[in-house]
């Protein structure tokens, strides 16, 4: 049974902010057109000013978790920043950490770097791996198990970067409020060459392309998945996992610079339109009073629900660049992450116990009958009674039987079956009785009405005589209203007439009806087969032919063109193709789950005349 856990250290609830840091990467050989040098610039580990594009003699400060200027090193950004949040993903929690920021500002060097300087996402997945091995080592009572998976989405489409084959894969909400998605490859690796040899090719499968701004731009956003399981080794077999999310955001862009066109220029629609719901987000979790974060408008922020104000520890790193050409985009993230920063986070621990349901459930039905009262008691004495006055009931033979030997219980229950076969007959018997009584009386009492038919049939067409009131009984003060008359009961047709026209009714049904069911033998009606006579035989042929090729070698669409073949009986054609190869003959379709031989009949005429043009 999965439990939340969301107190941390047993005694206070614990929240947890955004931490926000700020990389700024060194300039470029090349300066600005205007030569204005940079516009940004720290004042300390945790403050910078920018340039104020209202007043140039005027600058705006900020404030974040932790500042890296120019010279910072991939080992310094990953030991202030992103070190800290490790510890938690073996404790059944969730960290992530993701690199936000414009085009070219560095967020890729960040988070991949290179063989002389790792990123963030090497240095932490190595630490992980030394943090289990000293658990390990401390002997704890926990088996730890690591595995990972590698995904990008790009134009709106989860792709996973482990399987390059695969289709857009959906994202899923289980009831613990849980981000999955289905379908996506999770690898388990046991050391840190393990993950190398996953993730190096995995990258290369990632989309890349150049633009103005930059050589080998990011043209999707990539999410690395750390899942670390740990399991108890004593009862009652406790399992904590915990996730770690590694996101290398691809940067905003602005088109007029970048010069993208055509499809780069998609890519880039597709980019600016996750980025700007990613704000959205964040200023709805900041306000406080929205009823609705739009976390479903974009697949990034779906998949950023847990690290935007949800169950994660989370790290920005917030990458920005000193040339003033940049300074729009600079402003721009350094605004995002100020807005960031004050998101706040409930971590809580994932973890499953195993809980013995059986027990729990049979003490509380004991526990339930010993407390309801009377009322069942009284029924149970009720049942007792009723089993004690009726001997011949199956339970009491059965209780009987189970002190005899085994000779001694066949015999009785032989004899048992043969009294509840008598009683059967019996019943039988006289139902069968009754009904030729009923029989009988029908019958006298049709013959009756014929007679009376007989006497009285030229009464039929005449109207009943009817007494002219006399003058004496008329009323003085006018005529009397005139009052009903009621004809007598008229018998059209003899009831044995009517019984027999019935029965011709009743046959007539049950002929057409058989005339549609389908034979036992599969062999078809008539008027079904009469058609194939009137075709020439070789047009006949090479219909179905046409018609075989289209069962063979049709894709999906191919095989909905046919007449009588949808969607579903499609797929179906394809799977029995998958697992038996092509089809023989046409009559192997019959073959086919759902497919009758009454449906392959219709399917046939059908499709051989509509190739006809009939």
């Amino acid at each position: 049974m999965a439990q939340r856990l969301a107190l941390s250290d047993g005694a206070h609830k614990k929240t947890a902010s955004v931490r926000v840091a700020v990389r700024l990467r060194p300039s470029m050989d090349t300066q600005d057109e205007k030569d204005e040098g940079p516009c940004v610039k720290g004042l300390d580990s945790q403050h910078l000013e920018i340039i104020n594009w209202r007043n140039a003699t005027e600058t705006v400060k900020y404030y974040f978790d932790v500042f890296h200027g120019e010279q910072t090193t991939q080992q310094e950004v990953f030991l202030s920043s992103v070190k800290p949040i490790l510890s938690h993903v073996l404790n059944g929690q969730n960290s992530s950490v993701f690199a936000y920021g414009p085009t070219g500002a560095g967020k890729t060097h960040t988070m991949m770097g290179n063989s002389d300087q790792p990123g963030v996402i090497p240095r932490a997945v190595r630490e992980v791996f030394k943090l289990v091995k000293a658990k390990d080592n401390n002997n704890e009572g926990w088996d730890y198990s690591i595995s990972m998976s590698y995904l990008e989405i790009y134009n709106e489409k989860v792709l996973d970067l482990l399987s390059p084959s695969s289709q857009d894969l959906p994202i899923r909400e289980n009831k613990d409020k849980n981000i999955l998605i289905p379908g996506l490859t999770h690898t388990t690796i046991s050391c840190f060459s393990d993950f190398d040899k996953q993730f190096a090719p995995a990258s290369l499968n990632r989309t890349t392309a150049s633009t103005k701004l930059n050589q080998r731009s990011s043209r999707s956003h990539a999410i690395l998945l750390i899942k670390v399981v740990r399991t108890q080794r004593a009862l009652p077999h406790r399992q904590q996992t915990g996730k770690l999310y590694l996101i290398d955001l691809a940067g905003s862009e602005d088109n007029r610079r970048t010069g993208n066109q055509g499809i780069r220029l998609k890519e880039s629609g597709a980019i600016n339109l996750s980025l700007f719901t990613l704000n959205k987000v964040v200023d709805s979790l900041n306000s406080g009073t929205a009823a609705r974060v739009p976390y479903r408008d974009s697949k990034l922020t779906r998949l950023l629900q847990d690290s935007l104000g949800g169950s994660a520890h989370s790290v920005m790193i917030t990458n920005i660049a000193p040339e003033y050409k940049f300074y729009f985009d600079t402003f721009g993230a350094l605004n995002f992450a100020s807005k960031s920063k004050l998101i706040v986070n409930k971590p809580f621990t994932c973890e499953t116990v195993a809980v013995p349901v059986l027990p729990m459930k049979r003490a509380r039905e004991d526990h339930g009958a010993g407390g309801s009262g009377t009322e069942p008691q009284k029924k149970k004495q009720k049942d007792e009674r009723k089993t004690e006055q009726d001997g011949s009931s199956p339970s009491s033979h059965f209780d009987s039987l189970s002190k005899l030997s085994v000779m001694d219980r066949l015999i009785a229950l032989e004899k048992l079956v043969m009294n509840f076969q008598d009683k059967d007959e019996h019943s039988m018997l006289k139902e069968i009785q009754e009904t030729k009584e009923m029989q009988r009386e029908l019958e006298s009492k049709a013959t009756l009405f014929s007679r009376l038919d007989g006497e009285k049939s030229f009464k039929n067409s005449t109207a009943p005589l009817q007494r002219k009131p006399s003058a004496a009984t008329k009323s003085p003060t006018g005529p009397l209203p005139k009052q009903a008359v009621v004809q007598p009961l008229q018998v059209l047709q003899p009831l044995q007439q009517l019984a027999v026209v019935k029965k011709q009714s009743v046959k007539k049904r049950e002929r057409k009806i058989s005339d549609q069911v389908e034979l036992p033998d599969g062999k078809e009606n008539v008027e079904e087969t009469g058609w194939e006579s009137q075709l020439d035989a070789a047009v006949l042929e090479r219909s179905r032919q046409k018609i075989l090729q289209v069962l063979n070698t049709g894709a999906l669409k191919e095989l909905k063109g046919l007449q009588q073949i949808g969607d579903k009986k499609a797929k179906l054609i394809l799977g029995w193709r998958e697992i038996h190869g092509h089809f023989i003959k046409l009559e192997d379709v019959k073959k086919v789950e759902g497919m009758t031989a009454k449906r392959f009949s219709t399917f046939m005429k059908a499709n051989i005349l509509s190739t006809m043009g009939v």
